[in-house]
């Protein structure tokens, strides 16, 4: 059988998840004895993609001269490609000594509990000019209107450096049983169906017709063995449809219209970040960790608003950097509409003897709209079975 695609920066996968369970055992005794700090929840989504392998080779969180390297060059200062700085930011290090071991508290499960031991090797300051610099490099704006930006600028102005050894992986694998996975499992799951070229589909949203037919064209154009349906299961912005409900939706999606074999559900630990381009390269290093060899990028991918040109996520991927630091190549996908000529979703650069009157124009956003207003969906827009999930859910509201 054919390897897969080796992960990024390394020979092999780096999960910081302490497997040993006697190991773990004694290191969350020994952390009661230590300085504690509460994580934010950006945070503790790093904690999570570190221990799950996704975020292949780093060992923890970047010190200052790191960050901003990443943020203005997508380089470590070891000349490690890595497009967003991985950082904890914080706004409380009272207690905590450069050389100490502490405990990181899970902001996101009740009581707090510790879900990494982190070794401090910098606690230094950012002032407000370089955290919005930062900002600007990462989301290319510094508008706090943008979700990212507004998050990002409000975390503290304290970075804390060092490895970390993680003890969980947070709600994840409780809330989501049988989609939460790691990049291990998911390369193991990869070897068992025997697929070498499989193409990755980020999602944050229940997947419409035009996702659909976009993971189709991209199994056949490329003559792929299969589909990573890799969900965000972590914080996502106001209005948008919650995990379960998503789930849901897809897997009856791909039960009733993908042929058997062909696609694999799973979904990863992090707060979407709406960085746009930046988000998209994060995206293709941490599927190239999965196995994939492919990810489809889209209109506006990770986007949000206004913020980005419709396809600045695609010409990205063309920067000399990037093309000699991944491995992993991109599937560029074009505006997708419903066409009533031919009673399918295609991508309009390849519809060229139709005229705009011909196109029924698809989007989420227009999906929810409809929902939230009880509206029922069209055909063109989503199929039966998943249009009556996600009306379920907007009913029970």
């Amino acid at each position: 059988m054919k390897n897969l695609i080796a992960p990024h920066g390394s020979d092999s996968l780096n999960p910081l998840f302490i497997e040993d369970s006697s190991q773990r055992d004694d290191l969350l005794n020994s952390s009661k004895d230590m300085p504690q700090l509460l994580l934010n929840s950006a945070a503790a989504a790093n904690v999570v993609m570190l221990g799950a392998g996704y975020f292949t080779p780093l060992s923890g969180f970047m010190n200052k001269k790191n960050a901003i390297s990443v943020a203005n060059d997508m380089l470590t200062t070891e000349g490690l490609f890595w497009p967003v700085p991985i950082i904890n930011l914080t706004k409380d290090s009272k207690n905590i000594k450069i050389g100490d071991e502490i405990a990181l508290l899970d902001p996101n499960i009740k009581g707090n509990p510790v879900i990494a031991i982190q070794q401090v090797s910098a606690i230094e300051s950012l002032n407000d000019g370089e955290i919005t610099a930062m900002a600007d490099k990462i989301f290319g704006t510094t508008d706090k209107n943008h979700p990212g930006v507004a998050n990002f600028l409000s975390l503290g102005g304290t970075l804390i450096a060092g490895d970390i050894k993680v003890l969980n992986h947070s709600y994840f694998p409780n809330e989501f049983p049988g989609t939460f996975a790691t990049a291990p499992e998911i390369r193991e799951m990869l070897i068992q169906a025997g697929w070498s070229k499989t193409v990755a589909f980020q999602t944050r949203n229940p997947m419409h017709r035009a996702h659909e037919e976009l993971c189709k064209m991209a199994l056949e154009r490329l003559d792929a063995d299969g589909v990573l349906i890799h969900m965000t299961l972590g914080k996502l912005k106001e209005g948008d449809i919650p995990g379960d409900i998503r789930n849901s939706a897809i897997a009856k999606m791909v039960e009733v219209y993908f042929p058997k074999n062909t696609v694999i559900i799973s979904g990863f630990g992090f707060d979407m970040l709406y960085a746009g381009p930046r988000e998209a390269l994060l995206h293709a290093v941490f599927r190239q960790n999965c196995g994939c060899s492919h990810l489809i990028v889209g209109r506006d991918h990770a986007g949000v608003g206004d913020y980005y040109g419709s396809f600045e996520a695609q010409e990205v991927f063309e920067l000399d950097i990037v093309k000699n630091s991944l491995k992993l190549e991109i599937f560029s996908a074009d505006h997708t509409a419903f066409s009533k000529k031919l009673n399918k979703v295609v991508m309009m650069r390849d519809a060229k003897d139709h005229s705009k009157d011909d196109f029924v124009l698809l989007s989420g956003t227009k999906v929810r709209e409809m929902l939230s207003n009880g509206q029922e969906l069209p055909p063109e827009f989503a199929r039966k079975e998943v249009a009556e999930i996600l009306m379920g859910y907007y009913q029970s509201l």
